[in-house]
């Protein structure tokens, strides 16, 4: 087997890596009497000419473009955003995070939709939930500006972090004409490219209100199949009612989809005050009739489900059950399914025979009412419910929330924050032990707050990534959004900490901030060719650490930014020493060494080989250089050569 003795270089273009109007005074004319002709376009609000010609009987109207669905103007281009690759990193921020070496969650300040981006080789398919709690569209709050070339760079401008001095961020307002379009062109990538984080048995929960949520439920219908809608929750927002004309509006919403809903499974939450009416040898009870209280199930739709048991009533089994069949015997009762009094139609029951035949006796049992009505029961031994579609309490209010926020600071910093229960509910039945979850509009944090509570209720280690904004915000300890998720999740996983002692588990968080990628492109300064030339030689920015890099090589290559790192230190030249990484248990070795000398190949090589003998990991192993820290290609040559004849072939350069 021959080898090609290069180091095959990593590049940025690498796949791994105004006065009176009197057209709108004519529109406002036009749409007071035929609404259904004002519509969103390229510019702003249009009218639908081909509406305006069948309201007055214009015959050369067409039909090409009706079809079922929801359309914006941008559409295409929205979902062209979601595949466009980023140019950003994550950079590492430990002095921002709390149990930086141990911890397995992550907090993400950028913009949700480069972030999102930048994740979906470390994490595709291995999300169990989203929640999201984005924008409502109310005409102030923030929309994230898509509308640009350099992603990254205007993001940067935006939130003021280069020396361009941050613009103003925009709000979405009512009266630019493009009120449903914008907040539509913001959303429709952000969730394409969340459903490719999801697993096949993954789930997604976004709360939204009465101004979006029609909009929302035709983009995820779209997205994740109309089939897998599992329901819409009407959410407490306020206990008081707040009178908006006409009506005291109460409630928000939440969408609930499924990835595959032939793969989704939930649990019941969990009722701690359940009272148990019977117990036996395997624990308390209660009962319920084994009966399909469906009309749609009856004998002509299910006859597999229709058929007799027989009950002895002179064979008690505990102080009130009865022993029963499933074959005919001497002066035993038959019982067949209830005739509903209601409506007279034969039910059947809910178990196919071969499965009651299983629990004959155990789990299903004979029971006489008090009317002397023969019936057939099951045991039910679950300690919880259903999750209702119905989330009225107090407990997951609005109110209830910015209560939270208050408490941990002592003061209102975040406006309108979910409640910790409201997610919670969500958390308990679509997750469990180490599940991940993702909130990629992360507000003040709740969703975090969330998953860190419940695990230390069930000491269970899921995990979550949230993604906020740094949105700049007029408080003085906080500049931005994203300082206040921060702080929160520092005071909430302290506050559980204190609650719960004895809980071992995982309070702290790893901080990443987007930002523009390490590596230098080839952008000369036609001013300063020569300068520029020679600046070129070196292939990654200077002000960069290497944990920067070692960072950008796991996203590139599709590790888990919390994976753990090894350092060693190989002795070199006398005047020089070597740091070189394992990251995720050898599969991937680094060392980004500004110099590499002829005489420190060998040994570091030799290094590289005897770390990744005694690792045995499995798979390749990728080994990673600085590209100008060898004097020459000849250097270069060595490394490789020395490295491929100890089995390390994939050998890359930055």
């Amino acid at each position: 087997m021959t080898h090609d003795h290069t180091m095959q270089k990593l590049t940025a273009a690498d796949p791994e890596a105004h006065s009176p109007d009197l057209v709108a005074e004519n529109l406002a004319a036009l749409q007071a009497l035929f609404p259904e002709l004002i519509t969103e376009g390229a510019d702003g609000v249009a009218v639908n000419v081909d509406v305006l010609k069948a309201l007055v009987g214009d015959k050369t109207v067409t039909d090409v473009e009706e079809k079922y669905g929801l359309n914006w103007h941008g559409k295409r281009r929205a979902r062209q955003l979601a595949l466009t690759p980023s140019t950003g990193t994550l950079r590492p921020c430990p002095e921002d995070s709390v149990d930086w070496d141990t911890t397995q969650n992550l907090m993400i300040e950028g913009d949700n939709l480069e972030v999102l981006k930048l994740l979906q080789k470390s994490y595709a398919g291995k999300v169990k939930l989203i929640y999201i709690d984005p924008p409502y569209n109310t005409g102030k709050d923030f929309v994230y500006p898509d509308n640009f070339q350099d992603n990254i760079k205007n993001y940067l401008e935006l939130t003021g972090q280069t020396g361009e001095g941050g613009k103003k961020l925009s709000s979405n307002i009512e009266s630019s004409g493009r009120f449903h379009t914008d907040w539509l062109n913001m959303m429709y990538p952000r969730l394409k490219l969340a459903r490719n984080l999801l697993r096949e048995d993954g789930i997604i929960f976004a709360s939204i209100d009465d101004a979006e949520v029609d909009n929302l439920r035709k983009v995820l219908d779209e997205i994740f199949g109309e089939e897998n809608f599992i329901g819409l929750f009407v959410v407490n927002a306020s206990p008081s009612a707040i009178d908006y004309g006409h009506i005291a509006k109460m409630h928000d919403y939440v969408l609930f989809y499924a990835k595959s809903i032939d793969c989704t499974l939930t649990v019941p939450l969990t009722e701690e005050e359940k009272v148990f009416k019977y117990e036996d040898e395997t624990g308390p009870f209660n009962i319920y009739p084994l009966y399909n209280g469906n009309v749609a199930f009856n004998p002509q739709t299910r006859p597999n489900l229709f058929y007799p048991f027989y009950l002895n009533p002179r064979s008690k089994i505990g102080s009130c059950f009865y022993e029963i069949s499933l074959d005919r015997r001497e002066g035993w009762e038959k019982v067949h399914p209830v005739i509903s009094r209601k409506d007279s139609i034969q039910r059947v029951w809910r178990w196919g025979k071969d499965l009651s035949r299983q629990h004959l006796n155990k789990e299903i049992v004979g029971y006489i009412t008090e009317d002397g009505e023969y019936r057939v029961v099951q045991k039910s031994r679950l300690t919880g419910k259903v999750i209702r579609s119905l989330q009225l309490d107090k407990d997951i209010s609005t109110r209830r929330g910015t209560g939270e926020v208050e408490e941990l600071f002592g003061s209102k910093v975040f406006p309108f924050p979910k409640p910790v229960e409201l997610i919670r509910r969500f958390v308990s039945i679509g997750t469990e032990t180490d599940d991940i979850i993702m909130d990629f509009f992360a507000g003040s944090g709740s969703t975090a707050h969330a998953v860190m509570k419940q695990n230390s209720q069930e000491d269970w280690k899921r995990r979550f990534i949230i993604v906020q904004l740094p949105e700049p915000t007029e408080l003085e300890d906080y500049p931005t959004i994203a300082d206040i998720t921060k702080e929160r999740l520092r005071r909430a996983g302290k506050k559980i900490r204190e609650e719960n002692p004895l809980f071992a588990g995982d309070l702290g968080f790893r901080v990443f901030k987007l930002d523009s990628t390490n590596i230098l492109e080839w952008d000369p300064d036609r001013d300063k060719i020569a300068e520029t030339l020679a600046a070129s030689i070196e292939h990654l920015k200077t002000d960069r650490t290497e944990q920067d890099i070692l960072f950008e090589l796991l996203l590139k290559l599709g590790l888990d930014l919390c994976v753990p790192i090894e350092t060693r230190r190989v002795e070199g030249t006398a005047s020089q020493e070597h740091d070189i990484h394992s990251i995720g248990g050898g599969s991937l070795l680094v060392c980004l060494s500004q110099s590499i000398p002829q005489v420190d190949v060998e040994p570091l090589a030799l290094a590289f080989a005897s770390w990744h003998e005694e690792l045995q990991p499995a798979g390749d192993t990728t080994v990673v250089f600085r590209d100008s820290a060898f004097a020459d290609d000849v250097g270069k040559a060595n490394m490789t050569a020395i490295l491929q004849q100890h089995g390390l072939n994939v050998i890359r350069s930055l």
